[in-house]
């Protein structure tokens, strides 16, 4: 299982150019030739899909369970100890880019569907392993399934939590632009649905105390930060922590304690105070109308990129809303704090929340088989933040990867996987699709 995670970890899976034929570039192209070859040496069916995804199945008749997992990564970034793209073994645990998302999760499945081929049990329906190839970036690859393919009549995505995520809350993408600013150069974060963790901001020197400057920087929970003068410009570098965009909490945005800083400190600027006003530190949406909840949980937003162009500043935001409020709800409340004298933002996206009920057939007949196979029935399937596959294919939740408590540094440095739960995902996702199948 190490060797052949080895061979998928090797590619930088994250999207490039397209390519004709290669719709999300040379990176995910590789990594779906890779994980096809894997399942062909082990006797599987095989088809590619253009490129865009493909699958490994088994079985046979009408019905399919479907297990749809992604080779794409999200950039590797900064602050790794190892090689992000060789997967590297250390006191029980295997670190590289993808290894718990969601490389790690395709072995596994791959394997579960050796072990019930070669026990003998009836595979009266197909199993299938769908590889998407840019789950990170929009799921088109799910789309063109969805045009390709027939739908599934069940199954799951091992991209989110044990036991089980039977609701996942709506998303909304928006930009915020402002071209009033007497900053000169602001870059931060690599992508959008990750806490920004670096931002380097360049004011011209002398417009602000820089005494006041490092005391204020002093306050945040900032990781690290310099102050250094040239060319007659002040450059802040700020390291903060990176986090998914579901859990923006979990994380320190540089980007946001930078600017908070320098309004501490003094510095007047329009970008600043729209900045602060809109997005601010606090994660929940309350300069934009939108500080909602239900009794699944808050409404989050994270600002994952910040950069400045012809003197121009855009943000990104990602906003993560409750299960129970819909598209309209969130338009309606953001609309009168979208315009100002110093800024606008735009609403990019949509996308309704996903929920199935916490004793449906198909939440009952995962969760179980995630009891079977640990005992443990602490913890329950839950709502989450994060958007997977499942709404974009009929009939599935998130299921796995991810162990209660694990933290595995996904979209992170260093991201890793314990091999002892390598193992003990393989014995579930074997669980759960017999529970399926005899659903």
């Amino acid at each position: 299982m190490l060797a052949k995670l080895a061979r998928l970890v090797r590619h930088n899976s994250r999207q490039g150019e397209a390519l004709e034929g290669k719709p999300f570039g040379e990176g995910p192209a590789a990594a779906l030739a890779e994980a096809l070859e894997i399942g062909r040496e082990m006797g599987f069916r095989t088809v590619n899909l253009d490129n865009y995804c493909g699958y490994i199945e088994i079985g046979a008749g009408s019905d399919i369970i479907g297990i749809a997992a992604h080779l794409d990564i999200v950039p590797a970034g900064e602050g790794w100890d190892t090689d992000p793209f060789t997967l590297t073994e250390k006191d029980g645990w295997v670190y590289g880019r993808g290894v718990s998302d969601d490389k790690g999760a395709v072995i596994a499945t791959l394997y579960a569907m050796k072990l019930l081929r070669e026990s003998g049990v009836k595979l009266d329906k197909r199993i299938r392993l769908i590889l998407g190839c840019n789950e990170e970036s929009g799921s088109l690859c799910m789309k063109h399934y969805n045009e390709v393919e027939e739908p599934l009549t069940s199954g799951f995505t091992p991209d989110g939590n044990f036991p089980g995520i039977y609701g996942e809350k709506g998303m909304c993408a928006m930009l915020l632009r402002c071209s009033s600013s007497k900053i000169v150069s602001i870059e931060g974060g690599f992508v959008s649905n990750a806490v920004c963790s670096r931002c380097v901001t360049k004011i011209q020197a002398g417009s602000i105390g820089q005494g006041k400057l490092k005391n204020a920087l002093d306050k945040t929970p900032l990781t690290s930060y310099t102050l250094t003068e040239e060319d007659g410009l002040l450059v802040i570098d700020a390291v903060g922590t990176a986090a998914h965009a579901s859990t923006p909490l979990l994380g320190v945005n540089a980007a946001a304690y930078t600017l908070s800083a320098l309004k501490e400190a003094g510095f007047k600027d329009d970008f600043v105070d729209f900045y602060l006003d809109r997005i601010g530190l606090a994660c929940d949406g309350a300069g934009l109308g939108l500080k909602i909840s239900d009794k699944y949980g808050d409404l989050t937003l994270n600002n994952g990129i910040v950069s400045m162009k012809d003197g121009e500043i855009t943000c990104t935001i990602d906003i993560r809303f409750p299960v129970t409020y819909t598209t309209d709800q969130i338009r309606d409340l953001a609309t009168p704090y979208l315009t100002s004298d110093k800024g606008t933002v735009e609403i990019q996206r949509l996308s309704d929340p996903l929920f199935y009920p916490p004793d449906s057939p198909l939440v009952r007949a995962l969760y179980n088989a995630y009891v079977e196979v640990t005992g443990d029935t602490s913890i329950k399937p839950q709502v989450i933040g994060g958007g997977t596959y499942a709404k974009s294919l009929h009939g599935i939740i998130a299921f796995g990867c991810e162990f209660p408590d694990a933290d595995n540094h996904i979209h992170d440095a260093n991201e890793k996987l314990d091999i002892e739960e390598f193992l003990a995902q393989t014995a579930i996702y074997t669980q759960a699709i017999l529970n399926l199948l005899q659903n």
